[in-house]
């Protein structure tokens, strides 16, 4: 089967974020076998796992995928896996985000996209509807974190991923610094 990178973005984010550009000029660079998918999420939890899970069906026939989830998209690759059994690259990923986002409740403007939306509480409850309780497969994760991420509770990760490879990182940011060090790294644990 063909290789196939599925990056998966962050909340309020988009394919032109940094790490989906590393990681896509790296595999154009080095390896442009590899098929680089980096869809713009809908904003809307429900939508969200509606739109990953029918892209996954239709290419997963053809292709051997290996996912990348940055933030909010760490998550949804979790899902993912407990689906699908890819093995995934968690960046600075979220864990609860049903409690992080309720801060985030109202009107909401995303600055890539520009693209207004309103989250309501039954967001939340959508966001909780996708969350995995205990990792089964740790094997085929390797979280990567920085303390020094703002936004995300790092501890969070380093316990839920506690049975998986992990690359725990003093200071950084929720971006990730220095991030194009590991593409190389990357695509090898997903045997792309």
């Amino acid at each position: 089967m063909k290789p196939l990178l599925l990056y998966i973005h962050g909340f309020n984010s988009s394919p032109q974020s940094l790490k989906a550009r590393v990681m896509a000029d790296y595999c154009q660079q080095h390896r442009p076998d590899i098929r680089v998918v980096i869809p713009q999420i809908p904003c809307y939890p429900a939508q969200a796992a509606t739109f990953i899970d029918e892209l996954v069906s239709e290419l997963k026939h053809e292709y051997k995928i290996g996912l990348v989830g940055s933030s909010l998209g760490g998550y949804i690759s979790t899902w993912l896996n407990s689906r699908y059994q890819f093995p995934a690259v968690l960046v600075n990923p979220a864990v609860k985000p049903y409690e992080l986002l309720v801060e985030y409740l109202g009107e909401q403007v995303n600055p890539y996209t520009h693209e207004k939306y309103c989250l309501e509480p039954q967001h939340m409850d959508d966001l909780k509807a996708m969350d995995v309780q205990q990792v089964t497969h740790p094997e085929l994760f390797w979280l990567l974190q920085q303390m020094g991420d703002e936004v995300l509770d790092y501890r969070q990760a380093v316990t839920k991923y506690a049975a998986c490879k992990q690359t725990l990182e003093p200071d950084g940011d929720h971006s990730f610094v220095e991030f194009e060090r590991f593409p190389a790294d990357i695509i090898q644990f997903l045997g792309l």
